[in-house]
């Protein structure tokens, strides 16, 4: 391989990303891989009280209490009842971890970052955490923001320093 061809390489990898797709509903969303740790078969999810509509209770993944932020209802504002389908795709914020309950988790894409757009409906306050749609041959990809989602849920900060409670709780 030539230099330059080498170049074009490496410049046409540093034009792309890599995405985990799921679905909620009949829409396909994404997430870029940098913020995924893993994706779950959802087991035993233990409910909390007093905890806001979105969050579905505590999982432990690998040794470690996360919540779990129902994505249905974060966009929907209505529950959907779990299925064989359904995943748990644990991601890393600037807040905390966090495991996001969907209804399906469909595939890891790498696509061009000419393929995705900014949509002037994403300044809307609510779904700011919507950052672009990915713009294939036959499919609309919303692109999600997990660190701009989780700032965007009211009571985040004080599951934050719950989890954080938790955590010291288990250290003792």
């Amino acid at each position: 391989m030539s230099f330059s061809g080498f170049i074009m390489k490496v410049v046409s990898y540093l034009d792309t990303v890599k995405v985990v797709i799921f679905k909620e509903k009949n829409e396909e969303y994404a997430i870029d891989v940098d913020h995924v740790i893993s994706i779950e078969k959802p087991e035993k999810i233990t409910p909390v009280p007093q905890l806001p509509n979105f969050i579905k209770g505590l999982v432990k993944v690998r040794g470690e209490l996360v919540p779990v932020v129902d994505l249905h209802h974060v966009l929907y504002g209505t529950d959907e009842a779990l299925h064989e389908m359904t995943r748990l795709i644990v991601l890393k914020t600037g807040i905390l971890k966090l495991a996001l309950l969907v209804g399906e988790a469909k595939e890891l894409i790498e696509v061009s970052t000419d393929s995705i757009k900014q949509v002037g409906l994403f300044a809307y306050q609510k779904t700011s955490y919507f950052t672009g749609v990915i713009n294939l041959d036959n499919r609309l990809i919303t692109l999600i923001d997990p660190n701009r989602m989780i700032n965007s849920l009211d009571g985040i900060r004080e599951i934050q320093a719950y989890m954080e409670e938790q955590a010291k709780i288990t250290e003792s």
